[in-house]
């Protein structure tokens, strides 16, 4: 990932360095399982780890392997043969039974359950910033909006709150990503653990904290990383939806909400004037690629018998972007949500915007409750919304003035009172809290 959407955390946890400590810590905890196991000589883990203490894998390393795999062709080769040089005789020990894969699958799956617990950290951010927008505005009220049109009344915050129980959903699925991720693999060539027995596996995983994939060929199968990409592609997705409603609160016409406008800072090259919703823009483009990781990932499942590598180029590329981008898009979406600008004089007036029509349905109503039949209740409220939209004045006062309609002062006012929209708002933010946001 470049730079410039790249968080300090996973710019460390995806650099070529940190890669080969996770190859080392997957080689290390091997060499203990077979020490424990009476198969290496009585302390030899402990050289092993003593000497990489003494000279750790940084990016001269990173380097040496680079030199040496321009002439093997072959990472992990180029990889043990970097560690002896470095590591001296004890590594003759390295990599006893394995293959390539058993490295390299459990110790990039060890570094995403790792990228995992980074975004985690940043989703519970992200889903406390929901909160507190929902808890603030819980009781503001604000024009809902259905396709893009006034359509009733509703608070400013039950949009908060519908994004947070999403955020919810997120958290619980990447949750559960991260578990199915979670997997140690050192089954030997095409997964028969002929040349490595399933305690050194056992053994392994629990050093690293990891739980045994207990059915895989050379391979830890890749449905288990499309179900993150999946994951991660939500998450983007909940992020575009703050994005988009944000985007459309700012607009001029609307008004209601707008990014924080720091000092210093420019809208436009060409127009002083202008605060453009610039980080829910970026935001949205974001979205778009993590999305877009996703296909790669369900096109990755499928490998020719036990093994083949056909995965392997791809996954360089997107697993360190999508969990990276994710991690970038929910901090700083965080930041847009905590410098936010709420204008509640400006929701006030859009509620009166359209002269009374958002109390349509109320009308209706009460006209079928004072015996009216719906089909002709319907026909008359919309005969004066039509005449409404005409700016020939207000509802209520066009409703008033029928003679057919058989409503008091009363009742009208009633029927265009905003509060009674609202009135089961706090029973809404109870269900939420109990957790119950979903089906």
């Amino acid at each position: 990932m470049i730079d410039r959407y790249a968080t300090p955390e996973t710019r460390e946890l995806w650099s070529e360095a940190q890669r080969y400590r996770a190859w080392l810590e997957v080689e290390l905890a091997a060499v203990e399982a077979w020490e424990a196991l009476g198969e290496v000589p009585a302390g030899t883990g402990r050289a092993l780890r003593d000497a990489a203490d003494a000279a750790p894998l940084d990016d001269a390393f990173a380097r040496r392997v680079a030199e040496i795999e321009a002439e093997t062709r072959h990472d992990i080769v180029a990889f043990t043969r970097a560690l002896t040089e470095r590591l001296g005789p004890p590594a003759r020990f390295v990599h006893l039974g394995l293959t390539s894969t058993d490295v390299v699958d459990t110790a990039q799956n060890l570094l995403l359950v790792r990228a995992c617990e980074l975004i985690e950290a940043d989703l519970d951010a992200f889903h406390r910033a929901l909160t507190e927008k929902a808890e603030r505005y819980r009781a503001v009220p604000c024009v809902g909006r259905t396709h893009g049109v006034h359509a009733e009344p509703m608070t400013f915050g039950l949009k908060f709150l519908n994004l947070a129980a999403a955020a919810q959903r997120d958290r619980r699925r990447l949750a559960a990503a991260k578990r199915a991720v979670g997997v140690a693999m050192l089954s030997g060539s095409v997964g028969t653990y002929a040349h490595v027995p399933p305690e050194v596996e056992a053994r392994v995983a629990e050093r690293l904290g990891l739980e045994v994939d207990p059915v895989t060929n050379q391979t830890v199968a890749r449905d288990r990383h499309a179900e993150l990409l999946s994951a991660l592609a939500l998450i983007g997705t909940t992020i575009e939806r703050v994005a988009l409603e944000i985007r459309h609160l700012q607009r001029s016409e609307v008004r209601e909400a707008r990014e924080g406008f720091g000092k210093g800072q420019t809208g436009s090259s060409s127009m002083p004037h202008k605060k453009n919703p610039i980080a829910s823009e970026n935001l949205t483009g974001v979205a778009r690629l993590l999305r877009s990781y996703l296909s790669p990932a369900f096109e990755n499942v499928a490998l020719w018998h036990e093994r083949d590598i056909s995965h392997s180029s791809v996954e360089r590329v997107i697993l360190p972007d999508a969990t990276t981008l994710a991690s970038y898009a929910l901090r700083r979406m965080t930041r847009v949500l905590d410098a936010l600008v709420v204008d509640e004089a400006r929701m006030q007036e859009n509620l009166g915007a359209l002269h009374g029509l958002i109390y349509s349905q109320r009308v209706l109503h009460a006209l079928i409750e004072s015996g009216m039949m719906r089909e002709q209740a319907y026909d008359v409220v919309q005969r004066h919304a039509l005449r409404v939209w005409e700016g020939e004045g207000q509802l209520r006062d066009l409703l008033a003035a029928d003679p057919d309609v058989p409503l008091s002062d009363a009742e009208l006012d009633a029927a265009f009172d905003p509060g009674w929209y609202l009135r089961h708002v706090d029973a809404i933010y109870a269900r939420q809290g109990d957790g119950r946001d979903t089906p």
